[in-house]
């Protein structure tokens, strides 16, 4: 996801001061680790600092704090790290970092160069190339990333007719479009951002042909759009929305889909689970989404977990 530039009322570093501190505890670990399929640790370290570890509560960052995942912080806390390893306390070991934009793409192919529980999406998302005056450009940026072995998505791309108007979607499709390609040539996962879209979106992907692998991010659909993706071979990503009261509709289409074509993700900061939501989400945070899935789908919790694991990594490879 990306947050809506035109409609902020605060910068992100005001947004920061306000939620720094906010994280809430750290859940019960599973029983079995997983992946989080889909997370933003720059925007997420940058907005509200570092979550929690389970057993001593960490301290949030100074937003401005260097957050270069190669930088050497000395005595001060790594936030990387410290997200990274609060996320593995709780059965979260694996991390997919997802690029919206040129900048953050760079930036999560070259953490997760470093970090070897991270590997990385490249993308523009569907909401900042109506605003590029030269996509072609950043598209070539984003496709001279895609080839690095640690880049094993090209997403989050697609279509969003809740932020973009009319007058910018065009370059939306054009830009959807051009990741498909991406994807394709590159032998990559493809990472779809689906926001009242649905039919667009499929038609799309049928028309330019879909790559192997596709996972439709932070699912949003019914019983019945959870059926058509599956035919198509498609993975559905659940985020925190799945546990809020009235998503209902998002439940039973978790129900339908078969084990193997699920993932769970945070979208974080954003879409924070209940118990807390409006808080700032991490990927701790996971194990909240993925007992929810669990009664959602009727399934054990174990046989949940393993299963979860063993399409991430058909999704994105080995870490």
């Amino acid at each position: 996801m990306l947050a809506p530039m035109t409609e902020q009322t605060e910068t992100r570093k005001q947004r920061a001061a306000r939620r720094a501190g906010e994280f809430p505890a750290a859940p019960a670990p599973l029983p079995r680790p997983v992946p989080d399929s889909h997370t933003h640790l720059d925007i997420t370290i940058s907005e509200a600092g570092v979550p929690p570890r389970r057993q001593t509560a960490g301290s949030a960052v100074d937003p401005g704090a260097d957050t270069d995942p190669g930088a050497d912080t000395g005595a001060a806390v790594d936030p990387v790290r410290a997200a990274v390893e609060a996320a593995a306390e709780v059965g979260v070991d694996r991390l997919v970092q997802v690029g919206v934009d040129v900048d953050s793409s760079r930036w999560g192919a070259e953490l997760a160069r470093r970090c070897p529980a991270v590997v990385a999406t490249v993308a523009l998302h569907p909401n900042e190339a109506p605003r590029l005056a030269e996509l072609d450009e950043a598209l070539r940026a984003v496709e001279s990333l895609a080839g690095q072995d640690r880049v094993r998505g090209v997403g989050e791309t697609g279509m969003d007719f809740f932020r973009t108007g009319e007058d910018g979607r065009a370059a939306q499709e054009a830009s959807f479009r051009a990741h498909i390609d991406i994807a394709k040539r590159y032998g990559r996962t493809l990472v779809v951002h689906d926001r009242d879209a649905h039919a667009d979106v499929l038609r799309i992907l049928d028309d330019a042909g879909a790559p192997e692998t596709v996972v439709m991010h932070c699912f949003s659909g019914d019983a019945e759009f959870a059926r058509a993706c599956v035919r198509r071979g498609y993975l559905l990503s659940f985020a925190g929305t799945v546990t809020f009261s009235s998503a209902a509709a998002l439940r039973e289409a978790a129900a339908v889909t078969p084990l193997d074509h699920l993932l769970v993700e945070t979208d974080a900061p954003y879409l924070t689970p209940v118990p807390h939501r409006g808080r700032p989400n991490a990927s701790y945070l996971i194990p909240l989404t993925v007992r929810a899935l669990a009664a959602a789908t009727g399934s054990d919790l174990d046989e949940l977990c393993a299963a979860l694991s063993r399409t991430g990594e058909r999704a994105f490879g080995p870490w």
